[in-house]
This record gives C-alpha cells, sequence and structure tokens, in this order.
C-alpha cells in the first residue's frame, strides 16, 4: 500500500516521492530536488525540478491550520476548491490561470503548472515596475469569470449547484472576520496599529459610527449575496504577471458572492503600490499606477457591458435599463470592497509590504493616512464611483487632505 493512502503533512523529501508515485511529468532517471516556496498565510507549496531535463511542477498542500496563525483551524477541502476553481477559469478564461495536472482528496494537494518564469506581481510592484498588458488581461479575466457564473448567463439550476459545490464556510468566516468586522470592531484583540498613527486611527475609524454601519451593511451583502463565483482573494500577492503574459493563483478563498468584491481588492492592492511609489517619490511609477487604476475600472465597465449583450439568457435582465441598474450596483460594490481592503491591511491582521516596507515612519503613517482617508470615502460614498477617474481623485484628495493636516 502507498504511504499516501492516508494523509499526512508532507516535507520535501516526501514531495519528491509524491510527484515519482503520482505523476508521469519526470523521466525514470531525472535528478529530482524540492524546496518549499510558499510565502502565504494558509498553504504550503513546494517546487520540484528535475535538475538533469529541466522539467517542474509545482505541489500545493492544506495544512489543518493556516500558516499565519495556529488560530485557523481549516478543512483542508480549500484544495479541492481550489483545483475545480482553476479547471473552470481556464476554460472561462483561457491562458489566464496555471494549468492544473492533478488534484488529490486523500493528501490535500494538487499539482499544477511551474510559473517561475513569471513574477509575483507584488514584488514586481515593489520594484516599481510596470505592466501595460495587465489592465487588458485582468479585466478580461474578472469579467468572463463572474459574468458567465451568474444568473444572468448561466441556467438557473445549474447555477444553484455551483453555489453548493463552492460553499466556503471557513475561508467566507477569516474574511468576515478579517476585512468587514476586525479592522472596525477590534473585538478579538488582533489589530496592529503602527505606532505613531494609534490615536488618528482610532478617531477616523474605531469611532466612526456611521462607518461601521456601511460597513455592517456591506458585511450582510457579502454573506447572501450570490452572484457570482469569487476569486475570493484577488490581490497583487495572487498574480504572477511578465511582461506579456499574466496568470491568477490561489483562488482557495472561491465562494458565490458579490461581483465587486474582487474588482475592489484589485483596485485596492494597485492603491498600495501606488502609495510605495509615492513614499520613495517616484512619480513615474505612481503616474502609471494611476492610469492603470482608470483602465482597469474604466475596461471592466466596457468588457462588462459588451459580454453582457453577448452571452446574456435570463429574459428579464434584456428589460431596457436592467443592465445600467445592474452594473451601478457592482460599481458600487468595487468602491466600497476597495475600502474595505485598504483599512483592513493597513489596521487589521495581515498586511502588505507595499506599506510595511515603508522604513522612514513618517512617510509610513502618511501613506496610511491617505489610505485610510481615501477608504472612508470609498465605502460611505460608494454609489458616486462610476468611473475609473473617480477613484484616483479621491485618492489625490486624499493626498493633499493629509499633507495638509500635517502642515497646519
Amino acid at each position: 500500500m502507498s504511504r499516501f493512502s492516508s494523509y499526512f503533512l508532507m516535507n520535501t523529501e516526501d514531495v519528491i516521492d509524491y510527484v515519482k508515485q503520482k505523476l508521469a511529468i519526470f523521466k525514470e532517471d531525472a535528478e529530482l530536488t524540492c524546496k518549499e516556496i510558499g510565502d502565504g498565510n494558509l498553504n504550503y507549496v513546494f517546487r520540484v525540478v528535475d535538475e538533469k531535463y529541466g522539467a517542474s511542477v509545482i505541489i500545493k498542500q492544506a495544512g489543518h491550520t493556516a500558516r499565519i496563525s495556529d488560530e485557523f483551524k481549516l478543512s483542508t477541502d480549500r484544495i479541492r476548491i481550489e483545483s475545480n476553481v482553476l479547471l473552470l477559469q481556464d476554460k472561462l478564461s483561457p491562458g489566464l490561470v496555471p494549468t492544473v495536472y492533478l488534484f488529490d482528496e486523500v493528501m490535500s494537494c494538487c499539482a499544477m503548472e511551474d510559473l517561475s518564469d513569471y513574477t509575483i506581481m507584488r514584488t514586481a510592484l515593489l520594484n516599481h515596475e510596470t505592466f501595460p498588458a495587465f489592465s487588458d488581461h485582468i479585466t478580461t479575466f474578472m469579467v468572463n469569470n463572474l459574468l458567465l457564473t451568474s444568473d444572468v448567463v448561466m441556467e438557473h439550476k445549474a447555477k444553484k449547484e455551483l453555489v453548493k459545490q463552492y460553499i466556503n464556510t471557513e475561508l467566507c468566516e477569516i474574511t468576515e472576520d478579517l476585512v468587514y468586522t476586525e479592522p472596525f470592531y477590534d473585538n478579538n484583540n488582533r489589530n496592529e496599529l503602527t505606532p505613531g498613527n494609534e490615536e488618528w486611527i482610532k478617531s477616523t475609524i474605531y469611532d466612526d459610527e456611521d462607518l461601521k454601519l456601511e460597513t455592517a451593511k456591506l458585511k450582510f451583502s457579502f454573506m447572501n449575496n450570490a452572484q457570482a463565483l469569487l476569486h475570493g482573494d484577488l490581490h497583487t500577492g495572487s498574480i504572477f504577471i511578465t511582461k506579456e503574459s499574466t496568470k491568477v493563483i490561489d483562488p482557495e478563498f472561491a465562494f458565490y458572492g458579490p461581483m465587486g468584491y474582487d474588482v475592489g481588492n484589485v483596485i485596492a492592492n494597485l492603491f498600495f503600490a501606488w502609495s510605495n511609489g509615492n513614499a520613495h517619490g517616484n512619480k513615474d511609477f505612481t503616474d502609471w499606477i494611476e492610469k492603470t487604476i482608470e483602465d482597469v475600472v474604466d475596461q471592466f465597465k466596457e468588457k462588462f457591458k459588451y459580454k453582457w449583450d453577448q452571452e446574456v439568457t435570463e429574459l428579464t435582465a434584456k428589460q431596457v435599463g436592467f443592465k445600467k441598474w445592474y452594473l451601478s450596483e457592482v460599481l458600487a460594490d468595487i468602491a466600497a470592497v476597495a475600502g474595505l481592503e485598504l483599512t483592513r491591511r493597513i489596521i487589521g491582521l495581515a498586511k502588505v509590504k507595499d506599506i510595511t516596507s515603508i522604513t522612514d515612519s513618517d512617510k509610513r503613517i502618511e501613506a496610511e493616512q491617505i489610505c485610510l482617508t481615501a477608504a472612508v470615502r470609498f465605502i460611505k460614498q460608494r454609489s458616486q464611483f462610476t468611473e475609473g477617474k473617480d477613484f484616483v481623485a479621491t485618492f489625490k484628495e486624499a493626498e493633499k487632505m493629509v499633507k495638509g493636516l500635517k502642515v497646519m
């Protein structure tokens, strides 16, 4: 009997034995090496390389607790969700996700295409690199995977079956806690505030009862609006990129929720990159980020409307005026989620390196205050954001406000 017939958490030597047994990628006389390369919060990621012939593969395995904290006890079923979502996304958006070779239910792992020729987008943005094709690629990915898994296009019973298939209880709970609740209440005493910024955050976020009312509304929308199959964690750390190609990875948070969640996350993380570039005085880079944010919003809108006209099947969705209303609701959600993501990554447990790598404490505090000032408006005035320029203008206004306050 194979020692992989019952679950255990693998080390690098185990993974080499595993791929020899389970995959036909490598030749008989391959010289395999393995390294654990995961830098995320949840899973273990191994890269196996044939040093003799050059072939390689990624093995991703889920543990029973999150790497970020043993407080998070998790089902390893998230790897099934991730594998199935990647297979579906590859059909809906060919070439924009890695190829999946194997899903192993017993070992709670999957084997997939090695993207080592790519760079994690957050890392590249920290180096202030630019990617002209990104806005086109990511908007195609989001429109295809969101609209085509919704009731607007899918037969309703088939869509409801997908809703059942992608119920993701534990990872949704993480989002409900870390995105929608703790940044505003610190109810689990896990928030981490930058020294010197505590009182400002208290007055701007914790003490704003109107803001907390809006986040409560948004939380219940997230929990109850099964609109489309989300990636669920679509940020620049979940994207591999080159100048010519974009690959979206890590959809283990996937479930049926409001479309704007994915798009808003992308927007917020581009603003984090802007904040880093701004703190380092790189205007060429921040100009590119601003243009990219505008393009992501505006291209998403245009592709969404075009795909709607091509793919809509639901009779009532063809009613004059419905498409405009539907898209306006999605855009409001995009703005709100951008605000939520900006808030939780600064106040909450899971930080982003774009902000934490700013070594000058005054500049980091300034960057945080700009992000949070914009975030409050994105959340409280979300229906006002209809074009890409609206998002950028708000961030620029927040910058002026924060710097003006500093002068005073």
